[in-house]
């Protein structure tokens, strides 16, 4: 058997493969992000005519393994991981520097410590040493659980020790710091990234315990290293929020055993994150009654209701080109929003700066948001406030019709939870055989954008 060195040049952003070195990467537009990187080729004339084994199949109707759940102490985690967790499942966690990665994951391995009592959560750290951990555990008062606490960035000794104990929850915070020997090539780069987490997933698969990676993000928000990666595991979780707000999102973006998009919501304090039994009445708490320009949409977030403010601001520009700004949302669904507005119903953004934000910091994405949007911009054009008791939900399409959005019901009684009594929504609710009519809120059916201006004159 005979190995052969040779040199590749990696995109450490996308992973594309160059024969020489350049400065922009033409794959996804980067620059100063194609590194050097050596692999190993193996040509061998034995295991080239080596042949492989006969596949067996089996029917769909078979009877499969029941996994039981780890129920952990922290309900939104639940919900996110689609019941709890699920042994032999591999869970990758990103999100931005700072925004409280670590001191969620530690306290998911605090609290299953507690719960378990056998020394079987163990929590590795590649990027803090141990008396930095310790630190954060002492703040977050989780200083006497029984966690298994090492720092190391050799993934060998890991799995070596791994080995002789009888794990439940692993930790790896993260794994850009994990590094293979056999690999030359830096810790963090694609091939050390990828080669780390395929051996860490082996040994969870053949250990069946849970495996937390935590990874880093780029400045476009997703995870960094390679997109096989995100393939690799059974589910992804981004841990959104700004830093500047006390609240933090965790949602589901991949799930093998449960439902995407689902969303669990943490506020943080000195103390930890501590979850959000109500994060409507979270996201409304600073909501001013009568102002133009505010409008609150009662959205759905996988499997939950959600109402949100948005704010919007319309001012007389004061250069050639009008400027649009957008927080939390769709800078192009607003680019449509306004043409339809101008086309339909004859209002004039030209000459008009237009500032669009999500109270709070939430990123919303549904189409079911339009219209509130449309409501909220029209609001501030007018000079004219909604209702404080309103809520508004529903899709408009480039005609300026407004189309019907799922789950309505759930919309409506989360809004009627909150004290909300009016409503403006798609036409054709009340027909709709699927929907229920809710008692002490008055509903108002929009069928056009132009009944929409109506509203304000």
């Amino acid at each position: 058997m005979v190995k052969k060195s040779t040199i590749a040049y990696v995109c450490q952003s996308c992973g594309c493969v160059y024969p020489k070195w350049q400065g922009k990467c033409d794959a996804c537009g980067e620059w100063n992000t194609i590194v050097e990187e050596k692999t190993s080729e193996e040509f061998s004339n034995i295991s080239s005519k080596k042949k492989g084994h006969q596949i067996d199949f089996v029917s769909l109707n078979g009877e499969g393994q029941t996994y039981k759940r780890l129920v952990t102490n922290l309900s939104e985690i639940n919900r996110v991981s689609g019941g709890g967790l699920v042994p032999g499942s591999v869970i990758l966690v990103g999100g931005d520097p700072g925004i409280g990665k670590s001191t969620l994951l530690l306290q998911i391995c605090a609290g299953m410590a507690n719960q378990l009592q056998k020394n079987s959560c163990f929590y590795i750290s590649g990027e803090e040493a141990i008396d930095q951990v310790r630190i954060r555990a002492k703040r977050l008062g989780l200083a006497e659980s029984p966690v298994r606490l090492a720092s190391t960035t050799s993934v060998k000794d890991i799995i070596a020790t791994l080995e002789k104990e009888n794990p439940a929850l692993v930790i790896i915070d993260s794994i850009q710091t994990m590094y293979l020997e056999d690999v030359e090539s830096t810790p963090g780069s694609i091939a050390q990234v990828r080669a780390c987490a395929y051996e860490l997933i082996k040994i969870a698969k053949k250990k069946g315990f849970t495996l937390f990676l935590v990874g880093h993000v780029t400045k476009q928000g997703s995870i960094a290293g390679p997109r096989v990666l995100e393939h690799m595991v059974d589910t992804v979780l981004y841990f959104e929020g700004d830093r500047g707000h006390h609240f933090r999102i965790l949602r589901a973006v991949k799930n093998r055993y449960g439902a995407t998009d689902e969303i669990g919501v943490f506020e943080m304090q000195d103390t930890g994150l501590i979850e959000v039994e109500n994060p409507s009445a979270l996201f409304l708490a600073e909501r001013q009654g009568c102002v133009s320009g505010s409008c609150v949409f009662a959205g759905i977030e996988g499997s939950r209701p959600l109402l949100v403010e948005i704010q919007a601001l319309v001012g007389n520009s004061g250069y050639s080109g009008a400027k649009r700004a957008v927080v939390g949302w769709d800078s192009n669904r607003l680019a449509m929003i306004l043409a339809v507005l101008e086309a339909r119903c004859g209002m004039n953004f030209s000459t008009h700066d237009v500032y669009l934000n999500i109270a709070g910091g939430l990123k919303i994405s549904e189409p079911a948001a339009d219209l509130a949007v449309a409501m909220a911009v029209i609001s501030s054009m007018t000079n004219k406030p909604l209702p404080a008791d309103m809520v508004v939900f529903g899709e408009i399409g480039l005609s300026g019709e407004i189309r019907a959005v799922s789950q309505p019901n759930l919309r409506l009684k989360e809004a009627q939870k909150l004290g909300f009594t009016n409503a403006i929504i798609p036409n054709n609710f009340s027909k709709d055989k699927k929907t229920k009519t809710i008692s002490n809120m008055s509903y108002h059916e929009i069928g056009n954008v132009q009944r929409l201006i109506s509203r304000f004159s």
